[in-house]
């Protein structure tokens, strides 16, 4: 753990700041939800989303997997088209812990594995949807900038986005290894599982959580 004390909180998106999960659209879309789980399972799996994560583009993944399951075009056409049904709900807390730090001066930045649809989101309809996304300095994508977590590089663009250094600086991610990925270049790093954990354990570094 780096001695200095931080004074920048970089957030993971899905999972810490809002419940990302595709079936907040196709619950709209399929009415059986166990319809719903074999389209999630065997269709537009997790596997073929995440190669968007790491650079991949979602139009060109999206024609190839429409070519594949012709009956399920229109379905897998709206991943993408509607991705922004899937980041509807905010986790509360989390965005009032947002809300604290930013009256208290602490600068906020995002960094995200998605898609490269994901930055124009938070930039205009997410700001729209959840105010509090409005309080980042700024937002990195893996899927827009070609590096992803863990490696190295993505945590070194986000310090050079933000102008820190990387111990001046907390990540907080809800996968253990990414948060691993930011300690090895000396950054502060919390594992979230909870909003109550995760302001514990921010306050214990010194920030007004």
């Amino acid at each position: 753990m780096p001695p200095t004390k931080p004074s920048v909180a970089v957030f993971d998106f899905g999972g810490v700041l809002i419940d990302w999960n595709p079936r907040h659209l196709y619950r709209q879309l399929i009415s059986d939800p166990a319809e719903m789980e074999w389209f999630l399972a065997e269709v537009a799996t997790r596997e073929w989303h995440q190669a968007q994560d790491h650079g991949g583009d979602p139009a060109e993944a999206t024609r190839r997997l429409q070519a594949q399951h012709p009956d399920k075009r229109d379905l897998i056409g709206a991943f993408y088209d509607r991705f922004g049904d899937m980041c509807a709900i905010a986790v509360p807390e989390m965005g009032a812990l947002v809300e604290r730090l930013h009256r208290a001066g602490t600068e906020l930045y995002v960094l995200s594995n998605a898609p490269n649809l994901l930055d124009p989101w938070l930039r205009g309809p997410g700001r729209e949807r959840h105010p509090f996304l409005r309080l980042f300095s700024d937002y990195v994508v893996s899927g827009l900038v070609g590096h992803s977590k863990p490696d190295a590089a993505i945590y070194e663009l986000a310090c050079r986005t933000g102008g820190f250094e990387p111990a001046a600086a907390v990540f907080i991610d809800d996968v253990m290894v990414n948060v691993e990925g930011a300690q090895a270049i000396g950054m502060h790093g919390v594992h979230h599982r909870s909003a109550a954990e995760t302001i514990r354990a921010l306050q214990a570094l010194g920030l007004p959580a």
